[in-house]
């Protein structure tokens, strides 16, 4: 059975605790249930037409990682529907293939971004002053340069528009410089991790951001996991210092949304037939590569 495209899941008896841009969120009593839709947001304006599969993609590629890095907490319970309490199994067709299960937990205030290459707002402020977020870098690097080597870019998060990327002092003040270290230390370990894999599958991970959440102390991996929609994946093979690469995210979108007379700001515009199909095959294309596995439909 393929799975439905959907844009919008309420689960009658199940309470709803709130709708992002992409995921939305239940209440289960000792834990949350999240299920990622297929809408897609661009230039922070979640756009009408949804992207067929890419729900899919986002909750079993967070879920392979999430598996892979096992020795690290998390909060995933189970990915499995089969798995799911009683009183979900009747919404099979909205939540097979898309949601899990995980632990409720404090999430913390600060996203936590690792770039290995210059790209982004990263490179918009090298720009300004060689320096990203505090950290002074060498001169002479151009756009997708590979850094050094990786660095920790926190960010605040913001409840509307862009979030403001921070220093480590900045960041030491918001969550304490132990937990502060604890999160810089796992982010760029994680990081490392999920980039010599990727590289290994012809994709380079530019860069991603990672959330993180308590639980009675204790530190875990939260939300979703080097996913095309939190990270910057670049085919190794296309790959050119100086020019930004294509990638396997919402590339079509931003180029074909840049050509339209659009202020970017709600509503979004619809999107013709061949951007969907493109960014579609792009998703599923960058699941497969980097699982070796077929999505599951």
């Amino acid at each position: 059975m393929q799975i439905p495209t959907q844009s919008a899941i309420d689960l009658p008896g199940i309470k709803k605790l709130r709708s992002g841009k992409v995921r939305e969120v239940f209440d289960l009593g000792e834990t949350l249930l999240f299920v990622a839709t297929d809408r897609i947001s661009a230039f922070d304006v979640v756009l009408p037409d949804p992207i067929p599969k890419k729900g899919a993609v986002l909750n079993q590629l967070s879920a392979f990682w999430f598996n892979r890095f096992g020795k690290i907490d998390n909060h995933l319970v189970t990915s499995d529907f089969e798995r799911f309490p009683k009183n979900l199994r009747g919404f099979r067709e909205a939540l097979a293939g898309r949601s899990m299960i995980v632990r409720k937990t404090t999430p913390l205030p600060v996203e936590c971004v690792v770039r290995g290459y210059l790209a982004g707002s990263g490179w918009k402020e090298y720009q300004e002053g060689q320096s990203v977020c505090g950290i002074k870098l060498p001169t002479g690097l151009k756009l997708a340069s590979p850094l050094p080597e990786p660095i920790f870019t926190p960010a605040t998060k913001a409840e509307s528009g862009h979030d403001e990327n921070i220093d480590m002092a900045r960041c030491a003040q918001i969550l304490g410089s132990e937990l502060a270290r604890a999160v810089q230390e796992l982010s760029l370990k994680i990081y490392s991790a999920g980039r010599d894999h990727a590289a290994q599958r012809g994709i380079i991970v530019a860069d991603t951001k990672f959330e993180f959440g308590t639980v009675d102390g204790k530190l875990l991996l939260i939300d979703e996991v080097l996913t095309p929609d939190s990270s910057r994946f670049w085919p190794a093979d296309q790959y050119v210092v100086g020019k930004s690469p294509p990638s396997f995210d919402k590339q079509f979108v931003r180029d074909y949304l840049e050509t339209l007379d659009w202020d970017k700001t709600a509503p979004g515009p619809a999107l013709p037939g061949d951007v969907i199909a493109r960014t579609a095959a792009k998703y599923v294309e960058a699941f497969e590569r980097l699982t070796d596995q077929k999505l599951q439909l």
